[in-house]
């Protein structure tokens, strides 16, 4: 074969090449309207969908869906997730099939309540803790403290802060959240992509796990079946507590928007409480659809712990069973605050 006609051949190879990805990205004769005003609708509204057909195919039948689910035409939205959420349309025309999608937000369809808080009692924190996470197990509060270095596993007596048991973590791991589930201690890392799971007694670490699902690992918690993983987006993620593999997701969202920074967690009477990053206060979530229902500002706290260069925000949630009140602390903080919690009159 002569240069000239490899060349030629080498053309036609891309000729067709180009036409085959012009064919398959050809724009579609169908598209979805609904009557979601700037692409949002709150919980509860009916969600009206239909077909705009630019040219006027003869179409058999229509089939929606939103984010896998069955809907009609006219559907009333009571039991979907809020936050973004795909809306499918399976179109039957010319005995032909197409499928086209278009993206939605679910917002709440109340804003979220106001908490204030009672001090219980105040405690003495280790000062040098980078707090992460928190979580009473048997009457003893276990501490996950982070920065790389500096990152440890703990039991702690919290009455008097005196450490029970302390492991440090190797320095190429940043530790980040913990929750105990099945007897075991379950502890993420920051950007590792790797957990660890201890034993609640020794602190011996038994086994490890990775999370792909997050570029990040943030806050856990569970509810005693499931556990619930942050990563610092508006993203809650429920794990099998045995094989920790993602079930689904929730987006935390108000009748406003979503809710981003979702940091620590923690299990309390049925709902997520939840630090956001940067923010010394708490949301309080319902752990079916992400609504954000109350929110606890707990800026207050910060002033009465000892003020020093390195002192950080509010972060750390634990509930105790035995006293049924809420324990919270911060970054560096050398406070521990048992509060109770009651609605803002």
């Amino acid at each position: 074969m002569t240069f000239k006609s490899l060349l030629s051949v080498l053309y036609i190879a891309l000729l067709l090449i180009s036409c085959g990805s012009n064919n398959s990205n050809k724009k579609s004769d169908f598209s979805i309207k609904t009557n979601a005003k700037s692409n949002k609708i709150t919980l509860g509204d009916t969600l009206i969908v239909s077909i705009v057909n630019s040219k006027n195919h003869e179409i058999s039948s229509v089939s929606y869906q939103i984010s896998g689910a069955p809907i009609s035409e006219n559907e009333v939205m009571d039991t979907e997730k809020l936050g973004k959420q795909t809306i499918e349309a399976t179109i039957d025309y010319n005995d032909m099939q197409e499928t086209v999608k278009k993206s939605i937000v679910v917002l709440n369809n109340e804003k979220p309540k106001v908490y204030a808080y009672n001090i219980v009692n105040k405690f003495p924190h280790d000062i040098t803790s980078y707090t992460q996470g928190l979580e009473f197990y048997k009457g003893k509060l276990y501490e996950s403290t982070g920065q790389y270095k500096e990152s440890k596993l703990r039991i702690v007596n919290y009455k008097t802060g005196e450490v029970l048991k302390n492991v440090n973590l190797a320095d190429n791991y940043f530790a980040e959240g913990i929750t105990i589930i099945n007897d075991k201690v379950h502890q993420l890392t920051w950007r590792e992509k790797i957990g660890f799971v201890y034993n609640t007694e020794t602190l011996e670490k038994e086994g490890s796990f990775k999370y792909g699902h997050s570029k990040e690992g943030w806050g856990l918690a569970h509810d005693g079946n499931v556990i619930y993983q942050s990563d610092g987006t508006e993203n809650i993620y429920r794990l099998n507590p045995e094989t920790l593999a993602v079930q689904d997701n929730i987006q935390v969202y108000t009748n406003k928007g979503k809710i981003i920074g979702i940091n620590e967690l923690e299990w309390v009477d049925g709902k997520l409480y939840a630090n956001r990053y940067q923010k010394d206060g708490v949301a309080i979530i319902n752990p079916s659809n992400g609504a954000v229902e109350g929110v606890i500002d707990f800026s207050p706290l910060k002033k009465l712990v000892t003020q020093h260069d390195k002192l950080d925000v509010l972060n750390g949630i634990a509930y105790n069973p035995e006293t049924k009140t809420l324990f919270v602390t911060g970054k560096k903080w050398d406070k521990l605050f048992e509060v109770e919690i009651v609605e803002k009159q």
